[in-house]
């Protein structure tokens, strides 16, 4: 006997009903503010077992309605009711629902088995083990027919991966995997061709057979596209033109005396509709008589009515034939147990693993998504011939002489400042690139913040060590500086400690910002002034700036490497007194903390959800 499906496996029946549903948007100008109507009461419902699809021109608003819908906006200007069965949306929501969103969110290095097996790991209930979830990441993949590329990393604009329609299917697994009872769905068919297409949304019918509510906005579909919808709410400029069963479309259309005068799709005489073009289709005589009525040669176009006039009839006779007959049916209660409603109106969120685990799993995802990234050829030629240009400088640099230790505090100095300048503008780029994947991944309630947080910010760690090593030892070997083991491992702390704080203002830079040319600006501005102030170019500085030098790591990080090098010399060397260094420490575990507190903070005070 074949084996079941996954997607027709029994999950929560869902039904989703929305009653004139308005959202504005506030358009900030110089002087003045106004509101811009995106949605003008959109009403509708869709069932288990149903595929209901969102057609409309670009700017129909679409994509708004389906985030509404599927509770990624909240704002005070949304009107109108959103019901599941019968009940506000939840929190208890987030992991009954599917959301695949236009854009292909992936980490680019990870591979199709990689990406699958960690959304398995994170999402599914805790009562699986960590055999059932990653078993049943692979049975997605087989189920999805990727198995052929389950080894081929994702890709991006810069990595070859897979290609487009396979990308789409990772994307649609990641949702799928935890049995959704409700799918939403943006585009999922763009950029396909029409073979890969009808795949993608036999796949969705044959999910919705096995129970479960889907939800798609869909551009342009073929013919057969068309057909395969149980459902479809046609837009046009924000409102509704028509809702109701897609086979029954072009009946009500042609009640209203809008036939095609050729044979073309019915989706393409749709979106003719909707953008208000009459071309190739009959005038409505209500609408002819309308225009003559009014004898205005701005109502005609080329002796056809205009959009603005033919999208004003297609309203009004939808708002008069249909939307009174469906709206009473919005009435009707659903068949559905109350213990069944309670279950979705529940306000407790449903982890699909503990927080330690949410960190285990999340740190080794950031491990093998930057390792790449890390030993690139390019950073590791780039620090290697750093190195070795030092080297040659320093060449066996004199230390018996007062010239000659002070030649070699500037190669410390340096060291410092390389060790501080690098890492900063590496970590800018850690959140405002993540964002989008971040704001996914919160939204659909994979992890908590501060496990996503933690991970981020220590699966660095371990990569951070290999370099600094390869750099310190070309240059110890090359330069002259005290080749022992205690020198060696304590400039390596040094250095090690400096690059973890030096992270962490780019961190909260980046974090607070979330804008990389504002946060390279800034980050610029701080970096040089730390260096300025780091203690070599300037030995007096003015008592009103002096505070500037302890909030910089290249001052404190400089004053421990000249105590490491020479601290059985000479208790003071370039105006620094020579001394255990316990403040400098101190000051920089400081850092270390108190710039990444600011970075969550910031991660915690940003709207995370997609707009």
């Amino acid at each position: 006997m074949r084996k079941q499906k996954f997607q027709t496996e029994p999950s929560l029946p869902i039904y989703l009903k929305f009653r004139d549903v308005t959202y504005k948007v506030i358009i900030k100008g110089m002087t003045s503010t106004e509101e811009k109507d995106i949605l003008n009461g959109i009403s509708g419902s869709v069932d288990p077992g149903e595929v209901l699809a969102l057609m409309g021109p670009s700017g129909s608003g679409k994509t708004t309605l389906l985030n509404l819908l599927g509770g990624r906006l909240n704002q005070p200007t949304v009107g109108g009711s959103i019901t599941y069965n019968d009940g506000p949306y939840s929190k208890f929501l987030k992991s009954r629902i599917g959301f695949v969103t236009q854009d292909d969110i992936l980490f680019p290095h990870l591979t199709v088995k990689e990406t699958l097996t960690y959304a398995a790991l994170l999402r599914l209930p805790k009562t699986l083990t960590k055999q059932q979830k990653q078993k049943r990441a692979m049975d997605v993949i087989y189920e999805l027919g990727l198995e052929r590329c389950q080894d081929t990393v994702i890709g991006g604009s810069f990595v070859r991966g897979v290609s487009g329609g396979e990308r789409k299917r990772v994307c649609i697994g990641n949702e799928i995997i935890i049995n959704p009872s409700i799918l939403f769905l943006d585009e999922p068919t763009s950029g396909l061709d029409s073979t890969t297409a009808l795949k993608t949304v036999q796949l969705l019918q044959d999910m919705a057979e096995g129970g479960k509510t889907v939800v798609t906005t869909i551009h342009q579909p073929s013919s057969r596209l068309f057909h395969k919808f149980d459902k479809l709410i046609l837009l046009g400029k924000g409102s509704l033109l028509y809702f109701g069963k897609s086979s029954e479309a072009m009946l009500y259309f042609s009640s209203i005396g809008c036939n095609p005068l050729i044979a073309m799709n019915p989706a393409e005489f749709l979106l003719d509709l909707a953008n208000g073009n009459i071309n190739d289709v009959s005038v409505p005589s209500e609408l002819d008589d309308k225009v003559q009525i009014v004898n205005s040669d701005a109502g005609k176009r080329n002796g056809k009515p205009s959009p603005a006039v033919v999208h004003e009839y297609l309203v009004e006779a939808y708002e008069t034939r249909v939307a009174v007959k469906e709206k009473k049916k919005l009435m009707v209660p659903i068949p559905l147990d109350e213990e069944v409603k309670a279950k979705v109106s529940s306000l407790k969120r449903q982890w699909g693993a503990s927080w330690w685990q949410q960190y285990t799993i999340l740190f080794c995802r950031g491990i093998k998504e930057r390792r790449h990234d890390y030993f690139s050829w390019l950073r590791i030629t780039q620090v290697l011939s750093t190195a070795i240009i030092l080297g040659l400088l320093w060449w066996n640099s004199d230390t018996n002489s007062l010239k000659g230790l002070q030649d070699q505090a500037g190669l410390l100095f340096f060291i410092a400042v390389f060790w501080g300048f690098f890492p900063v503008f590496t970590a800018i780029f850690t959140f405002p690139q993540e964002r989008a994947m971040l704001s996914k991944e919160r939204a659909a309630d994979m992890y908590r913040l501060s496990a996503y947080f933690l991970a981020r910010t220590t699966s660095d760690l371990p990569l951070d060590l290999v370099l600094p090593v390869l750099f310190l030892l070309v240059v110890y070997f090359m330069a002259g500086l005290r080749m022992s083991a205690a020198p060696f491992f304590l400039t390596m702390l040094t250095v090690f400690l400096s690059i973890i704080a030096a992270q962490g203002l780019g961190l909260a830079i980046g974090a607070t910002l979330m804008d990389l040319k504002r946060a390279t600006t800034l980050a610029s501005v701080t970096v040089m002034t730390f260096m300025l102030a780091g203690g070599y170019f300037v030995k007096r500085v003015p008592v009103f700036v002096s505070w500037i030098r302890y909030l910089s790591f290249n001052y404190h990080t400089y004053k421990l490497l000249l105590k490491v090098q020479y601290k059985h010399m000479t208790p003071v060397l370039n105006g620094m007194r020579i001394d255990s260094g316990l403040t400098e420490v101190s000051a920089l575990v400081a850092m270390v903390f108190g710039y990444r507190l600011l970075a969550y903070i910031s991660l915690r005070r940003m709207k995370l959800c997609a707009q």
